[in-house]
C-alpha cells in the first residue's frame, strides 16, 4: 500500500474540533499500525479564524512522525460568502449562481489542487474530512477515481445542494460513524457507485475514572446530570437547561444537581444556580471522574454525526439521555442499550425519575455501553476495520 493521504481545510495536533480531533487520533493509530499516512492542509489557523489568512507558512514537515504539507488559501469574498451560507442556515434552496458562491468563497486552497493533481499517483488514496468545505468539494474532483470521503453528515441544508449531488456521488467510497448517517446519505446521494460503509470511529479505552475524586475535588455530594462538551446554542444546551428548571420546580426534595463542562458561556436562570455547577474547562482525568461520578451524561444536540461524549461516558460505565430527534445518537443509545431518548420534557422527567429510582438498571446501562464501545470503537477494532476497507477500495480501483 502507498501512502494515504488525509485532507482537512485546518490541522493542528492540539486544536479542538470534532473532525480535527477524529483526523488526530485516526492517522496517529494508522501511522503507529504501519501504514503510511500524510495530512494535506491549508495555512488557515483553525475552524474560527479567517479563512482567508495564511496563519502558517506554506511548508511540508513532520510532526509525531507524520508528515503535513500545509498549502496557502486563496481570499475568500466573505460578503458574498455570508450572502448565502445565511439563506442554507435558513433552509432556503440556492440557485446554481449561489451553489457556486457557496463552494468557491469558501475556504480553498488552488496549491492543495495543483498538488494533488500533480502527485496523485503517488498516493493509494485521498480521504476528505469533512463534507462542506471547498477543501473538499475541490478537491475530490483532482482525483475522482482515488478520492474516499469521511463526511460527517448531519441532516441540515447542506447536504441538499445540487454541486454536492453531482460531485459527491462520484467519489470511489464513504466511511460512515453510525447507520442513520449512511441512510440519510443513501436517501440524498446516488451511491450506486461508491463502495459506502459504516465503520464507526475510533475512541480512547484505556484511561482510569474515579467517581469519589470528582465528588471530593469539586465538593459534590448529590446525584447530578452531567453535560459534557461545548455550551452553545448549537448544541441545543438551553434545552436542557430549561428542562432542569422546569424539573426542579416539581421536585423540591430531590437533591439533584446539573454539572457542565466544556467551553463557552450559558445564561443559568436565577432560581437553579444553586444547583447547578458551571466547572468550565475541567482537566482530562477530571472530566473522566465526572462521567464515572455522574447520574447520568445528557447530550441534547440534534446534530451529530457520532458523538464522542456519548462513547466517553460508557467507558465510564455511566448511561446516556440523548435527543429523540438525533437520529444517530438514538440509534446508539437504542442499540447498546445504554440510554434513553427524550423529546419532550415529561419524557426527560420520566427517564430521570427512573434511573434515581432504579440504580441497578441505571449500573446495567452504564456496563452495556462500556461493553458496546469496546467491541465496536476500541482504536485497535477501528484500525483493522479502516486499514481492510482502505485496501479494499484499493483494489477495487485496480480491476
Amino acid at each position: 500500500m502507498k501512502t494515504i493521504a488525509f485532507v482537512i481545510p485546518w490541522f493542528g495536533f492540539d486544536i479542538p474540533g470534532g473532525a480535527e480531533m477524529e483526523l488526530k487520533g485516526l492517522v496517529s493509530h494508522l501511522h503507529d499500525a504501519g501504514v503510511k499516512v500524510e495530512i494535506l492542509t491549508t495555512c488557515v489557523k483553525e475552524f474560527t479564524s479567517s479563512w482567508s489568512v495564511n496563519y502558517y507558512k506554506q511548508k511540508a514537515y513532520v510532526e509525531n512522525g507524520i508528515t503535513v504539507r500545509r498549502f496557502k488559501v486563496k481570499k475568500q469574498k466573505t460578503d458574498l460568502f455570508n450572502t448565502v451560507n445565511k439563506k442554507l442556515m435558513s433552509n432556503d434552496k440556492l440557485t446554481p449562481e449561489e451553489e457556486k458562491i457557496f463552494t468557491d468563497e469558501n475556504v480553498n486552497s488552488p496549491n492543495l489542487y495543483k498538488y494533488i493533481a500533480k502527485h496523485k499517483e503517488d498516493y493509494d488514496l485521498f480521504v476528505f474530512i469533512p463534507y462542506m468545505f471547498g477543501t473538499t468539494y475541490h478537491g475530490i474532483q483532482q482525483c475522482i477515481d482515488r478520492a474516499v470521503m469521511i463526511p460527517c453528515f448531519h441532516d441540515e441544508s447542506y447536504i441538499y445542494m445540487d454541486r454536492f449531488k453531482e460531485a459527491f456521488s462520484k467519489v470511489a467510497g464513504m466511511i460512515f460513524h453510525a447507520r442513520p448517517e449512511m441512510e440519510l446519505a443513501s436517501k440524498v446521494y446516488d451511491l450506486s457507485n461508491v463502495d459506502a460503509r459504516e465503520l464507526g470511529e475510533g475512541v480512547y479505552t484505556d484511561y482510569e475514572y474515579d467517581a469519589e475524586r470528582f465528588r471530593e475535588k469539586y465538593n459534590i455530594d448529590s446525584p447530578f446530570i452531567l453535560y459534557a462538551g461545548r455550551k452553545d446554542i448549537g448544541k441545543n444546551i438551553y434545552t436542557l437547561i430549561y428542562y432542569f428548571e422546569e424539573y426542579k420546580k416539581t421536585h423540591h426534595f430531590d437533591d439533584l444537581k446539573l454539572v457542565l463542562i466544556g467551553g463557552g458561556k450559558v445564561n443559568i436562570p436565577a432560581r437553579i444556580k444553586d444547583h447547578v455547577y458551571d466547572l468550565g474547562y475541567v482537566p482530562m482525568q477530571d472530566k473522566y471522574d465526572a462521567y464515572a461520578a455522574a447520574t447520568v451524561m445528557c447530550q441534547p444536540s440534534k446534530f451529530e454525526s457520532f458523538s464522542l461524549v456519548v462513547m466517553e461516558s460508557w467507558i465510564c460505565e455511566t448511561p446516556v439521555l440523548v435527543h429523540n430527534q438525533c437520529n444517530v445518537t438514538k440509534y446508539f443509545a437504542s442499540d447498546a442499550n445504554g440510554g434513553f431518548y427524550f423529546d419532550n420534557y415529561r419524557e426527560f422527567e420520566a427517564e430521570i425519575e427512573y434511573l434515581l429510582s432504579h440504580p441497578e438498571e441505571c449500573k446495567q446501562m452504564g456496563e452495556n455501553g462500556r461493553k458496546y464501545v469496546l467491541d465496536k470503537f476500541a482504536w485497535n477494532v477501528i484500525v483493522d476495520k479502516y486499514t481492510k476497507y482502505f485496501q479494499d477500495v484499493i483494489d477495487r480501483r485496480k480491476k
